[in-house]
């Protein structure tokens, strides 16, 4: 008996020493999926109509152009795709079970960084004109010219190589060993880097191009010591100005609406906070058009002043003016979300205050507006980051007034054709956005304003003192009157035959934009259908993409540990600051040629929509997720479910609310953007907002705004649709009995 228990102990002891070895069917699937790619799949990205539409059969696999790598290895002879072959044949031994964790774990990670290193030095070594290195061309042979980018294959491979280093370092205990943690991070951690810093940086690169296409540091001084840029009334100049005066209308303007709208009893003050935030869901360009139908020279108002009192047509509303009250306009209802949200301060402050016989006006300006000093900071900031990104009101309304979003897109589409002027112009766009929204995240750190503690506050908010809340009114009125007459011309203004003009009613805008003839081929006979299609083809996929990415995003910031996650946390916010025209130009010259060429593509069209309005998503995700306590997650661990079943069972249905914020934010945003994208579209990709602007330079308001009013209407629907789909979060409530013990 005790020779039994001994042998048993020695067994115990012997296997606890032994290697462990765990199952392993994620790498036998990403094996065969880079294996696949490596064999089946067309290497270089395919000219034309693209992959899709799979005209390249007819010269596949011989043509090295579409060929797989492995024919291009052996048919071609080009050996530059050998380390991928021992890419591939490192893990063959790591998916068999019976490989002990530690060899398993050497293998994948070595497998991974070599593919990855492989993949990145073709990348670096071939571009459109061939071998970068001259003696590349001498070891290897020379290459035809117009060489390919990165296609499929290459894709697909390197995402396999990434996922097999992430398996390999969760065999080593990375992330607590959990090979689905370990694969988001890798994977979000190199598209942030794809879509993020590598459009920056080749963005930077490019102001040092002198004209010639040479390295120069000279190159970058000059553009820099331009008086056009940085002189009294350069560009940086006039978008500081035009930022301040705009922020300061539009702030002012938001805390006259919130406090009518929360402090006062007049009558119709809900409906003032909706249309308040009415512009939030508008292009931002249609309130300029819509000006220009009030104020230009064939305008409303000037025809009637005129008619009137005799007063002859300016040209007051193109330049500084214009752009100002279109941005005040557009912008005021982003303040006022902001101002709303932080006047839940607690009532107590203000009783104390009249218990100490204060009157209501000095309660008002001591106590209460102290306290919403976070929310004018924040919308002050905010509105003056957006005012620095608006580009399409500054093209429509800015006349002479040169501003920086404008500039840089004239420097690229003008007559100038310098992509290095527009590259300085973006890094100093850039550069005045950070620096403004790390003061908006500094500024208010310093301080405190909490006014609500655990304790039970009943009060009521103390109203405005009437001379207060006379002068809001005052303020906010015409601003709302200005408001709906704007959107009464955005709707009323595609039903008229020439604006200023002929008023006679008509209809053939709408069938000029909108035409169908159910008889005809095509169908589909309206000049906007193309651009319209295609807006709600590329929302409709850019949406789910941004709210999925931005959410898993959130996920692993709030519920994950990992070495560099402030970095990667700034990295992921960084696009927050990012004004539209940085994100195109920085897109055109990083994705225009080999490696990564996506130029005139749908493909940079939704990445430049996921990567730029995710920060919306990954906001809306960690303030959820604060909320949802992690032991649910351990919970969750603790009935050995992995992350992916905890984040599929338990974290998703609890997201709900921010899952509908992030897809209406993220589909509104691809609908009405126009700053990035005027770079990004191409003839067989237009989209709706480019098309609407280039009617409206040219004068044709009425099809411009039957356009726009389709759009709103549709934006609406969607943002309406989307709840209905996704739903409410629900929890149940167990009903609790209590049990009556007769006396």
């Amino acid at each position: 008996m005790g020779e039994r228990s001994l042998q048993g102990a020695e067994v115990g002891e012997l296997r606890a020493a032994a290697p462990r070895a765990t199952a392993r069917p994620g790498v036998a699937l990403t094996l065969a999926a880079g294996s696949l790619s490596f064999i089946a799949l067309p290497w270089n990205a395919i000219a034309g109509q693209g992959f899709l539409a799979f005209g390249w059969l007819g010269s596949y696999p011989s043509d090295a152009r579409v060929a797989p790598a492995l024919f291009q290895l052996v048919l071609h002879g080009r050996l530059w795709f050998v380390p991928l072959l021992f890419a591939l044949a490192l893990p063959l031994r790591a998916a068999a079970s019976a490989t002990p964790d530690r060899d398993a774990s050497r293998l994948l990670t070595a497998a991974g960084a070599l593919g990855i290193s492989t993949i990145a030095a073709i990348a670096l070594a071939i571009d459109i004109g061939g071998w970068t290195w001259a003696p590349l061309g001498s070891l290897f042979g020379e290459l035809p010219k117009r060489q390919p980018g990165l296609g499929v294959g290459a894709l697909v491979f390197a995402t396999a190589s990434l996922l097999l280093l992430c398996q390999g370092l969760a065999l080593r205990g990375w992330v607590k060993g959990d090979a689905f943690v370990a694969g988001a991070i890798g994977l979000a951690v190199a598209l942030v880097g794809l879509f993020t810093v590598y459009p920056l940086t080749r963005l930077f690169l490019r102001a040092f191009v002198d004209g010639e296409g040479h390295a120069s540091l000279a190159a970058l001084t000059a553009r820099l010591a331009s008086s056009r840029i940085f002189g009294y009334g350069g560009v940086v100049w006039n978008s500081l100005l035009l930022g301040a005066l705009t922020a300061t209308s539009a702030t002012t303007l938001a805390l006259c609406f919130a406090l009518v709208v929360t402090r006062t009893r007049l009558p119709g003050r809900r409906l003032l906070g909706v249309l308040a935030v009415l512009p939030m869901i508008t292009p931002p360009f249609v309130i300029g058009l819509a000006l220009i139908m009030l104020f230009g020279r064939s305008g409303a108002i000037n025809a009637l002043l005129e008619m009137t009192l005799g007063v002859h047509p300016t040209r007051w509303i193109y330049g500084l003016p214009g752009v100002w009250l279109a941005q005040t306009l557009a912008l005021a209802p982003v303040a006022y979300l902001l101002i709303v949200g932080v006047d839940g301060i607690s009532p107590s402050f203000e009783e104390a205050a009249q218990t100490l016989r204060a009157s209501p006006y000095r309660t008002f300006r001591s106590v209460t507006l102290p306290l919403l000093a976070p929310g004018l900071a924040n919308a002050f900031l905010l509105v003056f980051i957006e005012s620095l990104a608006d580009f399409g009101n500054p093209l429509l309304l800015g006349g002479n007034l040169e501003v920086l979003s404008v500039s840089i897109y004239f420097a690229i589409v003008g007559v100038q054709q310098d992509p290095g002027r527009a590259a300085v112009l973006a890094i100093v766009l850039l550069a005045l956005s950070l620096t403004l929204f790390v003061v908006q995240q500094r500024l208010l750190a310093r301080r405190s304003f909490v006014t609500i503690s655990g304790k039970g506050d009943g009060g009521a908010r103390l109203a405005l003192p009437p001379a207060l809340a006379a002068v809001a009114a005052a303020v906010t009125l015409p601003w709302l009157a200005l408001a709906i007459v704007v959107y009464a011309m955005i709707f009323c203004g595609g039903f008229f035959e020439k604006w200023g003009l002929n008023h006679a009613l008509t209809l053939r805008h709408y069938v000029t934009a909108f035409g169908v003839d159910p008889s005809g081929h095509p169908m589909l006979t309206g000049g906007a259908w193309d651009s319209f299609l295609t807006t709600v083809s590329i929302a409709a996929v850019s949406a789910p993409m941004t709210a999925t990415f931005g959410l898993m995003v959130a996920y692993l910031l709030a519920r994950q540990r990992f070495a560099g996650k402030r970095a990667f946390e700034f990295l992921a916010m960084l696009s927050f600051a990012l004004p539209g025209t940085v994100v195109g130009i920085a897109y055109i010259l990083a994705f225009n040629a080999p490696p990564i060429d996506l130029a005139y593509t749908g493909i940079i069209l939704v990445a430049c929509f996921v990567f730029r309005d995710m920060t919306t998503s990954l906001r809306a995700g960690l303030a959820s997720l604060a909320q949802i306590d992690p032991c649910l997650d351990d919970a969750s661990a603790t009935m050995r479910a992995h992350a992916f079943e905890t984040l599929r069972r338990v974290v998703v249905p609890l997201l709900r609310p921010a899952i509908i914020a992030a897809l209406i934010a993220s589909f509104v945003s691809a609908m009405t953007s126009i700053s990035a994208v005027v770079f990004l579209t191409s003839p067989r990709f237009d989209m709706a907002t480019v098309n609407i602007v280039g009617r409206a330079e040219v004068g044709e308001y009425g099809y411009a705004t039957a356009y726009a009013s389709v759009l709103i209407v549709l934006m609406v629907l969607a943002v309406l649709a989307i709840r209905a789909l996704v739903g409410h979060r629900r929890l149940a409530a167990r009903a609790i009995e209590v049990a009556v013990v007769p006396g």
